[in-house]
């Protein structure tokens, strides 16, 4: 009877997963989350029950994790594994069921896979891995992420580590002091990565929404050498032994124009010309070496066979060149990464800012994180215009208004439909989308629909 039960589950997942494919243009839902949820109301410890790959990979941290596990992926399957991954990027406890059930063999209740690699929510790794333990977990960093939901960036630290026992190895972002605590609990293997100091690091912090600004064992402030951006650097504790010290994988020479930047000794390709490639390259390149692949078999499928990047996606608007660029809403260092692209890219600027809805997760529209992001920097004579769209375009507008931007600057957009045609009559010079996941879609359609130049 216990049999059937498990049976029952991995088959009602597969059908109803059938279903959401068969219905999707009518419904707008891709089955990623739906199947998982009734699937595991009927066996609530089918994936404790499952039989696993010898290998199961998760990839954690307030962002990077998503372009981390892709870039993976590309790698481990261009060298001949199958992997089974979310592609969608949907990494909460009922999307992770749905993918193992989809790809398990209901008769055996095996994963048909020689490795699982998941991109994973930091609070729901414990959930999935439950009685079976993770053998490696990159972290990316831990940050003011979605504080209405995680709260403070302790708390996710905690979850992290709670989530793990001395089995899993960790691949850890050492730049980060709060993930370098990890070194002095976790009782496993853990294998470290980190940036040199590269020519656009600063000594001081631009703003004072910094995360970690204190020893996480002694309580006193942290000196830094340099900050790569936000708490992310080469720091110490003046009164304990705690500091960044030296990483296993160090990725320095990095250049940006040419995209390539050197790991150790090895020479890797970077699919962006933007500062947070280098850490999922970094992270990628690390995990893939310590799974045992040479550095020749991943310089292959980061140099040769090259993977397009995620988050950045170029089109053309008539003329003129429109990079998409998704930045994560409640998140200030996802925003200060694309605004330090934007900012270092030349010739005059025109950004699309803005969104429908704060999260898809929960109907909280908590704004104050706006006040984190450092959007002070986009008060700079190379951007001709900022066009503020979406449900909360006057809250956007109105924050930055208080960056100091000239009113004449700022455009609203009382509806999306027509803001590229705005953008056409009302601004100059290249085009970026500084917007999360649902005015991607909206943008990318409208594009489309266009028919404009798509690189």
């Amino acid at each position: 009877m216990i049999y059937v039960k498990y049976f029952l589950s991995i088959i009602t997942n597969k059908i109803l997963s059938f279903g959401c494919k068969l219905t999707k243009h009518i419904f707008k839902k891709d089955g990623s989350v739906t199947p998982g949820y009734f699937a595991t109301k009927l066996a609530p410890d089918i994936l404790d029950k499952l039989i696993y790959p010898k290998t199961i990979i998760g990839i954690t941290g307030s962002s990077g994790k998503g372009s981390t596990t892709s870039l993976v992926a590309h790698i481990l399957e261009g060298n001949g594994y199958k992997v089974i991954w979310n592609k969608n990027g949907s990494n909460l406890y009922n999307a992770a069921a749905t993918l193992l059930l989809n790809n398990t063999n209901p008769f055996t209740k095996k994963i048909n896979a020689d490795i699982l690699l998941l991109e994973l929510d930091e609070s729901f790794i414990k959930k999935i891995f439950n009685k079976v333990k993770l053998t490696h977990l990159v972290v990316t960093n831990i940050t003011r992420d979605q504080p209405a939901r995680n709260g403070h960036p302790d708390i996710i630290f905690d979850k992290i580590a709670s989530s793990i026992d001395k089995n899993t190895h960790l691949i850890i972002n050492i730049d980060d002091p709060i993930v370098a605590r990890f070194s002095n609990i976790h009782k496993g293997k853990i294998t470290t990565y980190s940036i040199a100091k590269y020519k656009t690091d600063i000594k001081n912090p631009l703003s004072h929404t910094i995360d970690a600004a204190y020893c996480p064992l002694c309580n006193n402030a942290l000196k830094y050498k340099f900050y790569h951006y936000g708490h992310l650097g080469d720091y110490t504790c003046p009164n304990c032994k705690f500091g960044h010290g030296h990483a296993d994988y160090l990725a320095k020479d990095i250049d940006l124009d040419k995209q390539f930047m050197t790991i150790n000794r090895a020479i890797v390709h970077l699919n962006k010309n933007v500062f947070f490639c280098c850490y999922y390259t970094l992270a990628a390149y690390a995990l893939c070496k310590e799974i045992g692949l040479s550095s020749h078999d991943i310089q292959t499928f980061l140099n040769d066979k090259v993977m397009p990047s995620k988050r950045m996606k170029e089109y053309h608007l008539l003329h003129r060149p429109l990079e998409m660029i998704e930045s994560k809403n409640e998140n200030a260092l996802s925003y200060l990464q694309t605004i330090n692209y934007i900012k270092s890219e030349r010739g005059k600027k025109t950004i699309i800012l803005g969104f429908d809805n704060v999260s898809r997760r929960y109907s909280y529209n908590d704004l104050s994180w706006l006040y984190d992001v450092d959007f002070e920097l986009l008060n700079d004579s190379s951007i001709d215009k900022i066009f503020c769209i979406g449900r909360f375009r006057y809250d956007v507008y109105n924050r930055l208004l208080y960056a100091g931007i000239p009113k004449e600057k700022l455009i609203l957009v009382d509806d999306v439909k027509n803001v590229l045609n705005l953008v056409k009559k009302k601004s100059k010079g290249k085009i970026y989308t500084m917007v999360c996941f649902d005015m991607t879609a909206i943008i990318k359609k409208l594009l489309e629909g266009g028919k404009y130049e798509n690189n």
